[in-house]
């Protein structure tokens, strides 16, 4: 007889005394005593969360400690193996395991998913996801959680455990705007600046933290990101309600990498975001919205 397939439970740590208090209090003393913090998290509402760079165990615990401590409902994605083991199983599954049976390329555990955030979607919730798939070197992402957040309509949570910072939680709440490549190239760039535990393991390759940026350059980046393509001087000007645009300023961010400068024989050059200035800016801004 086939196995039956585990269902995600509505009740979890999340839901009890245990977990709304005592490990709230544990989880804020820990990150106290250790140093770490958490992020100014801007989710609200259930998303699909991937959390990376994953390069060792103790990210999921300050993954969760910093869910816990921000009051937000947590399930996270794992071997359906793993929750069948038992004892051990059972208390995966009540931490807010979503068993993902890979045999057959689980499709029906995307429905599954799905079906659970319909009846969720209006709490905070982190569907948390680990793009990289291992704790072991990679050199590419697995992006089944982009088509779970495309299926479901949720915007796409990224959250980080960043072991230089000693920081840990939701820094963006990414709209996707239907170009997979685009999307993912940027949100990979966003992570670059991230230290994991294990650098040398992590993917996209650690880069070094973000240039220092200004209000004003911040400002700039995300008026040329409104554009969704090439903005001239005097758009992005018109954009910032500024009489005028100082060329050094555009000067400084294309010598930074950030921006991308095109002549093309024309009297007034264009710009746009580079990868890089996508990613940067995902950190900067808590949410871009499709235009």
């Amino acid at each position: 007889m086939a196995n039956q397939a585990l269902q995600i439970r509505d009740k979890t740590i999340f839901d009890g005394i245990i977990g709304k208090y005592l490990f709230k209090y544990f989880f804020k003393a820990a990150f106290k005593i250790t140093g770490w913090k958490t992020t100014n998290t801007v989710s609200k509402g259930a998303g699909i969360t991937i959390a990376a760079p994953h390069t060792s165990n103790w990210d999921f615990f300050y993954a969760l400690g910093a869910a816990i401590i921000l009051d937000k409902k947590i399930y996270f994605s794992i071997k359906d193996n793993w929750c069948k083991v038992p004892v051990v199983g059972s208390f995966i599954m009540w931490l807010g395991a979503i068993p993902i049976n890979r045999s057959s390329g689980g499709k029906g555990q995307v429905e599954l998913i799905k079906n659970f955030v319909e009846r969720h979607r209006d709490r905070d919730i982190f569907f948390l996801f680990t793009p990289e798939g291992t704790r072991g070197k990679t050199d590419k992402w697995k992006t089944g959680f982009y088509h779970v957040a495309e299926d479901t309509g949720l915007p796409i949570f990224l959250a980080k455990v960043d072991y230089q910072l000693k920081e840990s939680g939701v820094f963006h709440s990414y709209q996707i705007t239907g170009d997979k490549e685009d999307d993912i190239r940027a949100i990979q760039e966003s992570y670059k600046s991230i230290y994991g535990k294990h650098i040398k393991d992590q993917f996209p390759e650690y880069a070094g933290p973000m240039p220092e940026i200004s209000a004003e350059d911040a400002a700039i980046m995300k008026a040329v990101y409104s554009f969704k393509g090439l903005a001239t001087q005097m758009d992005i000007a018109s954009k910032l309600k500024l009489s005028k645009l100082s060329t050094g300023m555009l000067d400084f961010l294309t010598e930074k990498g950030i921006l991308e400068r095109s002549d093309n024989g024309s009297d007034e050059p264009t710009y746009r975001l580079t990868f890089v200035g996508k990613g940067y800016l995902l950190h900067l801004v808590p949410v871009l919205e499709a235009v």
